[in-house]
């Protein structure tokens, strides 16, 4: 669609509406207008008359949830200053005139998302300029022999000090000034005095004043900083918490569940996983025996060099050729699983929020949650809930406790542990606003030691010599994307 034709359909839309109206569409001959009112503004999607207006209708709706996400107010003026973000953001929503399938937790999370290759892009550009400025000094320093060498004269500080600005531009605007303001300080003495002694002359550009010089570039940029916090966030999640013997096996399990408001389940979907990391030469050639119950909803999918028929049989994992082993210091899976239901019986954590009108302009909010499985336990729970663009929640009774997220404008309920002992809890707040939909979507997340598909390794054994192998384990269930919308 050509841009003119785009901004004679946005300039008829004034011209279509009026004072009064009830419904928030508007049809002509081909397109469709669709428009929600905020304040003083309006929202608009315009489509063509063949699109789903259910669709139409959620999609604008998400897109007035991004704007009041992103802006404090919805005037003019904020709308103005955040417009590159909104633009970001309705970018996630509609790629190439359709609609994505996300939601607002999502398109924050994706705008909020930080690079890594644009952090080394930064690093290394702040080492160029580093070098740069080396090399420069190194220059400037050989023409200053040079000079001392002929005698000097009195154009050399104002000429040296010029090259110094010159140079100071490939730093930081604060190291210009520690720069410029030392080597001009050294340089305040007579010529007379600078030719007299030689040593005090050649102190001036001394390899130390450079290295100074450098330091003091290095605490102005933070660049050291920057490595030290990369490293240190690299290390933490690169550290395991069970301690690894020569043989060790990681099983994870990743769990995507979206239900709607009226507890129904819309979709679930659990992918889990075993590596096996060996580190001893030794030990390559093994078997495992796993603990996996094939009851027709779980799909079971070996490693194409492992006996498939062996593990169909007897569930254990062996390599195909009997006499070729396992990879030494290469982690690598196995077994891999998927399971999908659209059963409500299903849903491991179950979220209940009720959004009521209370009829002086705010609304009350009861959510509350249920164990469906008391085998199960589930640690580090947070429960974030949307909430409008204005107003502060009060809070009547909570089971654990809750922060207020003012950057996102999130009420997140945190709960250390939810099993058998505390299977149920609710919590209740009241806040301004007259729209329940708010507050949806409620994003959950939480860790589990215990899977859900309950698939363990019980056995491994050494095909040389039939003996059973010492081996650690760890078992981590986590949450790819967990929501009521």
């Amino acid at each position: 669609m050509p841009r003119p034709r785009i901004e004679g359909l946005l300039a008829s839309f004034p011209k279509l509406t009026s004072a009064g109206q009830q419904h928030t569409t508007i049809e002509i001959e081909h397109v469709r207008y669709v428009y929600q009112p905020l304040d003083e503004l309006y929202i608009v999607l315009i489509t063509n008359r063949q699109s789903n207006i259910l669709q139409d209708i959620d999609t604008l709706h998400l897109f007035a949830r991004v704007v009041s996400d992103v802006c404090r107010s919805t005037d003019e003026r904020e709308i103005l200053k955040n417009s590159f973000e909104l633009l970001s953001a309705f970018d996630e929503i509609v790629s190439l005139g359709y609609r994505e399938n996300v939601n607002l937790a999502q398109v924050k999370s994706i705008i909020e998302m930080e690079s890594h290759e644009e952090k080394i892009q930064e690093i290394l550009a702040r080492q160029e300029a580093k070098e740069e400025l080396k090399r420069r000094a190194k220059q400037l320093e050989v023409q200053k022999k040079e000079m001392l060498k002929r005698g000097g004269n009195s154009s050399f500080g104002s000429n040296f000090s010029q090259s110094l600005n010159r140079l100071a531009s490939y730093s930081e605007p604060q190291v210009q000034s520690t720069f410029d303001d030392g080597v001009r300080t050294s340089y305040s003495s007579s010529p007379s005095s600078s030719v007299s002694s030689k040593a005090k002359g050649m102190q001036l550009g001394r390899k130390q004043k450079v290295s100074d010089l450098f330091e003091a570039v290095k605490s102005e940029t933070g660049f050291e900083e920057i490595v030290e916090k990369t490293n240190v966030r690299s290390s933490t999640t690169a550290v395991s918490k069970v301690p690894m013997e020569s043989v060790h096996i990681s099983i994870s399990e990743k769990i995507s569940l979206e239900a709607n408001r009226d507890g129904g389940l819309e979709n679930l979907e659990i992918k889990g996983d075993v590596k096996l990391t060996i580190s001893d030469s030794n030990l390559t050639r093994i078997k495992i025996a796993v603990d996996a119950v094939d009851d027709g909803n779980i799909q079971l999918q070996t490693h194409p060099n492992v006996d498939k028929k062996l593990f169909t049989t007897d569930n254990i994992i062996a390599l195909k050729s009997p006499g070729k082993g396992f990879p030494v210091n290469q982690p690598l899976g196995v077994l891999r699983w998927r399971f999908i239901s659209k059963d409500a019986t299903n849903i491991p954590l179950s979220i209940n929020c009720w959004p009521s009108p209370a009829g002086d302009g705010t609304i009350d909010v009861n959510i509350e949650y249920e164990l469906e499985n008391e085998n199960q336990e589930f640690k580090d729970v947070l429960i974030s809930i949307p909430l409008p663009s204005n107003g502060n929640p009060k809070v009547g009774q909570v089971d654990g406790q809750y922060e207020v997220n003012r950057q996102t404008r999130t009420f997140e309920w945190q709960l250390p542990i939810i099993d058998a002992s505390n299977k149920q809890g609710t919590l209740e707040f009241n806040i301004s606003g007259d729209d329940a939909n708010l507050f949806f979507p409620v994003n959950v997340s939480f860790v589990s030691e215990r899977l859900i598909c309950d698939i363990d390794v019980k056995e491994i054994t050494n095909l040389d010599n039939g003996t059973s192998v010492t081996f650690s384990k760890e078992k981590i269930l986590t949450t790819e994307d967990y929501s009521v919308v």
